[in-house]
């Protein structure tokens, strides 16, 4: 027996049978497998006052058959109203709501890098008006077999230059420069027996013995603002999510769910801002960081990098909340924010 199908030029073509009936197989699966882009919902109303060039969405569709909630911002990089800059603290952390209140009640207030509880200190870069205010983390201590060794690499963040295009970079620090230096295109990562490496020895000898090429090596990453996090999900129009390379997560922890918060722009200036709502169970379970960047590619990202995430996501349009945070007492503080504000 053999079964007709349009062969899409308005012809009929034919397949035997059991062809046919693998082909059904084959589409089924890739059914399952290819999640179908979430339907969202642009919110006008309840978040106050939204500029003409700012708009919020949300979504409440399941992702790939699990209970599913997330928000987006997307904000033109070219509208001379909006203003794009970042906040930070000194040994101490602030909720986002505080923020917005330090900040005299910006646009938009959203969490940014990872930190350390114990020392409240950022872990990633943070840049405002061009000026480093804090630096990326290059060296972990190895453990087991390698305990007398370090890991060396570097941290993403996503930057603003003061021409209002926006970059995903990972980059290499030192308080000793003004600019960060940054690599385009590959991140370095590397293991030795010393405890931190500088900048003269990552310029010189570290990415060429990473990478053996100089990876679009930019000696000064001149942002006007900028925030990190990591790992990058998206690099030059395609999903790369770089857990390996950052070190960020461990083992299949990247397929794990959780609340997510991630930041990403568009071929055309449009800067886009994602929360995911997670950790409740039958409500909304969060997203893997495969799915996070699944969800940015489809929103038009050429590139985009998670940030902290877990009970520290939570973003504010002004000044009310998008997704529940996770943690049982509420907005958990952070030291670090990106903020939106109207000039």
């Amino acid at each position: 027996m053999r079964i007709p199908y349009s062969g899409g030029k308005g012809d009929l073509l034919y397949l035997p049978l059991m062809k046919y009936r693998i082909l059904v197989i084959t589409m089924l699966l890739m059914a399952r497998v290819l999640p179908a882009q979430l339907r969202w919902t642009k919110v006008d109303t309840g978040y106050g006052v939204l500029p003409r060039g700012f708009a919020l969405y949300k979504t409440t569709d399941s992702l790939e058959g699990k209970p599913f909630a997330a928000w987006y911002a997307i904000a033109l990089l070219k509208d001379r109203s909006l203003y794009f800059t970042t906040d930070t603290t000194m040994r101490r952390r602030l909720t986002p709501a505080q923020f917005y209140e330090k900040n005299d009640h910006p646009l938009l207030v959203v969490n940014g890098t990872f930190f350390s509880f114990a020392t409240n200190q950022n872990l990633n870069v943070i840049m405002q008006k061009g000026r480093l205010l804090s630096y990326n983390v290059h060296t972990i201590a190895g453990k087991g077999k390698d305990t007398l060794r370090y890991h060396h690499m570097l941290g993403s963040a996503i930057g603003i230059s003061r021409k209002r295009k926006a970059d995903v970079a990972w980059l290499f620090t030192d308080s000793s420069q003004r600019y960060p230096v940054a690599f385009e295109n590959d991140p370095v990562r590397f293991m030795d027996s010393l405890p931190g490496f500088s900048r003269q020895t990552f310029l010189s000898d570290a990415a060429v013995k990473a990478t053996g090429r100089t990876g679009g090596l930019v000696q000064q990453w001149k942002m006007r603002t900028a925030i990190g996090g990591g790992p990058v999900l998206i690099h030059d129009g395609r999903m790369r999510v770089t857990n390996n390379e950052e070190m960020k997560f461990t083992g299949k922890a990247i397929e794990d769910k959780h609340p997510r918060t991630a930041m990403g722009y568009t071929a055309d200036g449009r800067l886009i801002i994602l929360v995911i709502e997670g950790r409740f169970p039958g409500v909304a379970e969060g997203a893997s960081l495969t799915q996070e960047a699944r969800l940015l590619l489809d929103l038009g990202c050429i590139e985009a990098l998670n940030l902290d995430g877990g009970g520290s996501s939570c973003m504010l349009i002004n000044g009310r909340e998008t997704i529940r945070p996770s943690d049982k007492t509420g907005q958990r503080p952070v030291p670090g924010v990106f903020l939106v504000q109207l000039q």
